[in-house]
């Protein structure tokens, strides 16, 4: 969660939300909570890998986790171009983006294709290398030249909504804690803690950072492709943009390797099960990858990357991750009370504000989103039929 999508966030969510940004991530922080919640008590009861591909299987039935799987890889492998994009528009010389963000995604796939992948040493470090650039950040804001941020765009009820469910994209990253379910000792008690306060802690860099943000650039930010190197330069800490920009591309480029690793091994789960086709479940005999299904992730990653932009790829993000956390609720929801954690009406909230929160996202994004979706419900009704004949 405190990664990537911290740096690359706050630019679309103040064009949505203006002057209410701040009360956009309330709702969205709220949601999340509720999200997240139902996320820990599915993972207590079903301490399985998969997430909510799993738990709706089990809770509700096999169309439920297909739904939910399929908004899971579309929302994650629009978040792999988010987070090429973030890298470039901090790391890449100017007119280089795309370019750059291209070139991140083929080595790291390419890497991926031969079994390495990110330890939990190089999450630590990652993490860390994110935080120092973060809190260079609010120092700069706090201590820095004074500031004349520009103006914020009035609030309205519509952009406050759309902001929250841009902001929402950054908050996903708890669902990766409830996959690791076959992994973690004592699940039950370790995976609702873990998520809980994960989630917490999230909350607090980001009210900071948003904050730090309003009160340097204002306005300006909406406009800014970095905006957190635009932080510290406005501050008069030019000195220290170079440490934000390589904290944000460590974060950038850690995020992407862990996505494009996950998507790939839940499209092998879905592909065993015939949720999509079968010739991505082969696994490369001597590394022991997916290495069709990373192939595969990686040319849609980069064809988003060539036709998209980043509040796009964000806004899509959102929509797949939105429509995934509905149906955790939904299954949280039907779970009887002896394994109830949490009160009914979190997971009602959380649907609810799941509901709330795609309606409202950019329109390109959700008229995508919901093709995509609709494609993918198309390829299982058609697959269906033709077993049972």
């Amino acid at each position: 969660m405190i990664g990537a999508g911290v740096f690359a966030v706050w630019a679309p969510a103040l064009g949505a939300a203006g002057s209410g940004t701040l009360i956009a991530l309330a709702v969205a922080a709220i949601v999340a909570y509720c999200n997240a919640t139902s996320s820990a008590q599915l993972a207590a009861v079903h301490p399985v890998a998969g997430g909510t591909y799993a738990y709706a299987r089990a809770e509700i039935g096999p169309w439920s986790g297909f739904v939910a799987g399929w908004c899971f890889v579309i929302g994650k492998i629009a978040s792999c171009a988010a987070m090429a994009m973030t890298f470039a528009s901090y790391a890449a010389p100017a007119g280089w983006e795309r370019t750059v963000a291209v070139v991140a995604v083929a080595a790291l796939a390419t890497v991926n294709c031969f079994g390495v992948t990110r330890t939990a040493l190089a999450t630590r470090v990652l993490v860390v290398v994110s935080l120092i650039g973060l809190a260079v950040v609010v120092a700069s804001g706090v201590s820095g030249a004074p500031h004349s941020p520009a103006p914020l765009a009035d609030a309205t009820a519509y952009g406050v909504l759309q902001g929250a469910g841009l902001l929402f994209f950054a908050f996903a990253g708890y669902a990766r804690i409830a996959t690791m379910g076959e992994e973690v000792v004592d699940p039950a008690r370790t995976i609702p803690r873990a998520i809980v306060l994960a989630l917490g802690g999230a909350v607090v860099v980001y009210v900071a950072i948003g904050l730090t943000v309003l009160l340097v650039l204002g306005g300006d930010a909406a406009d800014s492709a970095a905006p957190l190197a635009d932080v510290v330069a406005a501050a008069g800490w030019g000195w220290a943009e170079p440490v934000v920009r390589v904290a944000a591309a460590a974060a950038s480029l850690g995020a992407l390797l862990a996505l494009l690793t996950g998507i790939g091994r839940t499209g092998l789960a879905m592909a065993r099960e015939a949720d999509l086709p079968r010739w991505l479940a082969v696994v490369n005999e001597r590394w022991q990858v997916p290495q069709r299904a990373e192939i595969v992730v990686a040319l849609i990653v980069i064809g988003i990357v060539l036709l998209a932009d980043l509040r796009g790829a964000i806004g899509f993000s959102s929509f797949g991750v939105l429509l995934y956390y509905l149906i955790a609720n939904a299954s949280a929801f039907r779970q009887s009370a002896d394994v109830r954690r949490y009160p009914r009406a979190l997971q009602v909230v959380g649907a609810l504000g799941c509901l709330v929160l795609v309606s409202t996202l950019p329109a390109v994004a959700s008229l995508v989103g919901t093709i995509v979706v609709l494609v993918g419900v198309g390829y299982r009704m058609l697959r269906l039929r033709l077993l049972a004949r």
